[in-house]
């Protein structure tokens, strides 16, 4: 059943603010590049395109720190202290944001900021509607390895995990900044675009119940079915760039043949543009060292998504 149209953001305070937080991190990755990709998008004009929108924006940015050469991660986690410290650090960036009904756009950064962003806007909402948010992941991979499951030890493939308790993250000594009202339920998730998938992660998909959909459908029948799995709830947007096509998205690191045309990508942040219920978003995952010459098509299909989503349902 088709849901009907917002004509007004249902779950803000300050529809027409948008706060963007430059997540300028690469520590989740094989590789780096991805830090750079929040200046290369304001480059792009990515700002003035939302500007056009009729959004009041205030532009910050959040950067790891230094870790101690003394630090050694646990087994299994790549560079995990300095990732736990910077999404804590971006997740309570975003959770004073998004407590004041503002909408937050997080701009990575490997897909790893996304333990940041997504902890921070849960909160916020728990606190300021008394209500659990939907988290609509968009993405070629699943992310939802926990450290005893991943064969990389790179945390952008756990960030799902941590975001919902599936990996414990006090048990690996760090990400114990997690509290439960941090948390996004396992069944206010879906998963759209998948297509490079581990047996693990499937195996825990299947056991947690959590929502995967298939391209078999369409696009529009994929989101008629995404929103009411999800009902009328606040929903935090997390877009990996490498969920659409290598053919429209190149500049990133782990492309995988067959994923969303532009039209399908900018269907997905319509469709939730439109249910009035968007409260935050992430865009990840672009990476300017790579496809060089073709990065102007990889922020102009990041950007198109991204405006979207932020469409101006408000003037």
């Amino acid at each position: 059943m088709a849901r009907q149209l917002s004509l007004l953001p249902k779950f803000l305070t300050n529809p027409r603010s948008l706060r963007i937080i430059g997540a300028k991190s690469s520590l989740g990755g094989p590789r780096p590049g991805p830090e750079s990709a929040p200046d290369s998008l304001v480059k792009f004009g990515l700002l003035n395109h939302l500007h056009d929108l009729h959004y009041e924006i205030e532009y910050h940015e959040c950067v790891p720190q230094d870790t101690p050469a003394h630090v050694v991660s646990p087994r299994g986690l790549n560079n995990a202290h300095a990732v736990s410290t910077f999404t804590h650090s971006l997740s309570k960036q975003v959770y004073n944001h998004a407590r004041h009904g503002t909408t937050v756009l997080t701009l990575g950064g490997d897909h790893s900021i996304a333990i940041g962003s997504i902890t921070g806007s849960a909160k916020a909402t728990r606190e300021r509607l008394g209500r659990e948010m939907a988290l609509v992941y968009v993405d070629a991979h699943a992310d939802i390895n926990t450290p005893e499951t991943s064969e990389s030890g790179n945390i952008h493939g756990m960030s799902v995990a941590f975001a919902t308790g599936v990996a414990n993250g006090s048990s690996t000594g760090l990400f114990d900044w997690i509290k439960q009202d941090h948390l996004v339920n396992v069944h206010r998730v879906v998963y759209i675009g998948l297509r490079d998938v581990d047996d693990e992660e499937w195996r825990i998909i299947r056991e947690r119940g959590i929502k995967a959909f298939t391209m078999r459908d369409g696009i529009e029948k994929i989101m008629d079915m995404t929103l009411d799995y999800i009902g009328d709830v606040p929903i935090h947007l997390s877009f990996d760039i490498d969920s659409l096509d290598p053919e429209v998205a190149p500049s990133t690191v782990f492309p995988v043949h067959g994923g969303l045309s532009v039209e399908e990508g900018v269907g997905i942040a319509r469709r939730i543009q439109e249910t009035g219920c968007l409260v935050a978003m992430d865009l990840v995952e672009v990476n300017p060292s790579v496809e060089k010459e073709r990065l102007d098509l990889t922020m102009q299909s990041g950007c198109s998504v991204v405006c979207s989503a932020l469409g101006n349902l408000h003037q």
